[in-house]
């Protein structure tokens, strides 16, 4: 058996990591820009999160949701607090997707409408009606073309309001930042506005926090910025640092149902351990503050390079727009001067290091693309 080929592979192999950087097999050292698409928010092989998965597994690394998991209820108590919404349940999945999926179900549990609303550009997932709501028709297979989703354009509010009005529309689902779809971020008042018209309509907001929460924007959650509080708030990523591991976080008039959700592997006692452990370093380590002033300086000093067209983002999610390829410049970035950043389409590097970046490595990246730019 060989394995099924679906990403376009870097023939480069990683071993290890330390911080904000990883090593390949040839021992060749590489500063870490994209943490494996926002996933490594503490930092490759931190002594703490290692310490205590490592204790949690010689102890239990899983039992069934049957039973109390007492590592979960501390996790949803640590997390509202960490996060502002202590008022809120957690249900605890295993992947974005599966997020959003959840997240969708239960909306339309709460108000029996099916039309959803999402933007154009949009990504929220892979699989069933994550995938419909994502705006990519060549990941969509017939069997998810349900037309469920109407796709509006980003900061308008008046298509919002028409769509809205109709009475027939069961959930709004938006990214806090749009991240595959090129780092666009909502307008704050754009935010304000749909969060009024949900409101109003008895439509339930999704903010779909995947990339942009976990502290990535310099508030735990990128839609902190509008100070709106949504209905369900879906995250993954960071969450875990690189355990899988995802959640929901539900508003309290959402009620919970026996049977309605479930999942076998989510919230298991080496999940919560990785996420408590994540948290533990995120507050001591002061990494919310420290992706605040590490990406306003990025963001500064990038929009005073030559050759890029547009700088866009906030804290450590940051979309380059560059003149030329920029295919060609992270593939630069990666062989000549071994830093490694994603893409979105053909024009956008787009920044999603590790929340313990410092400014000494963020000018390592400057110097690199000054270089090739």
């Amino acid at each position: 058996m060989k394995l099924f080929e679906v990403y376009p592979l870097f023939p480069i192999c990683i071993t290890h990591g330390k911080g904000c950087y990883i090593w390949d097999e040839n021992d060749t050292r590489y500063l870490d820009l994209y943490g494996g698409h926002a996933v490594i928010s503490i930092g490759h092989a931190h002594p703490h999160y290692v310490e205590a998965l490592s204790r949690q597994v010689s102890a239990l690394g899983f039992y069934s949701n049957s039973v109390v998991n007492k590592l979960q209820e501390e996790l949803a108590a640590r997390l509202g607090k960490a996060c502002g919404y202590p008022d809120y349940s957690l249900f605890l999945v295993n992947s974005g997707a599966e997020a959003n999926e959840n997240a969708l179900k239960l909306a339309s549990f709460y108000n029996n409408r099916t039309r959803i609303i999402a933007f154009r550009k949009a990504f929220h997932g892979r699989t069933s009606l994550a995938v419909e709501v994502t705006d990519n028709p060549k990941i969509m297979a017939p069997v998810n073309q349900n037309r469920h989703v109407t796709y509006l354009p980003l900061n308008d509010t008046e298509a919002v309001r028409a769509e809205l009005e109709k009475g027939d529309v069961c959930a709004v689902i938006i990214e806090g930042i749009q991240g595959v779809g090129g780092i666009q971020v909502p307008e704050d008042n754009f935010l304000r506005s749909l969060s009024d018209l949900c409101r109003q309509t008895d439509t339930v907001l999704i903010l779909d926090e995947i990339q942009s929460g976990y502290g990535r924007t310099g508030r735990f959650f990128a839609h902190q910025h509008a100070g709106i509080k949504p209905d369900l708030i879906t995250v993954a990523k960071g969450i875990g640092n690189g355990f899988p591991m995802s959640a929901v976080l539900i508003h309290p008039k959402f009620k919970a149902v026996y049977g309605q959700l479930g999942t076998t592997f989510g919230g298991n006692h080496l999940a919560c351990a990785a996420a408590l452990a994540v948290l533990d370093v995120m507050e001591d380590e002061h990494l919310i503050d420290n992706a605040g002033k590490v990406g306003g300086y990025l963001l500064e000093q990038l929009r005073a390079l030559p050759g890029i067209k547009e700088v866009r983002g906030r804290g450590l999610m940051i979309g380059i727009e560059t003149e030329r390829s920029a295919k060609d410049i992270r593939r630069q970035l990666i062989q000549d001067k071994h830093i490694f950043t994603g893409i979105s389409g053909d024009s956008v590097l787009r920044l999603l290091p590790p929340l313990c970046l410092t400014q000494a490595d963020a000018d390592i990246f400057l110097q690199s693309l000054q270089d090739l730019l």
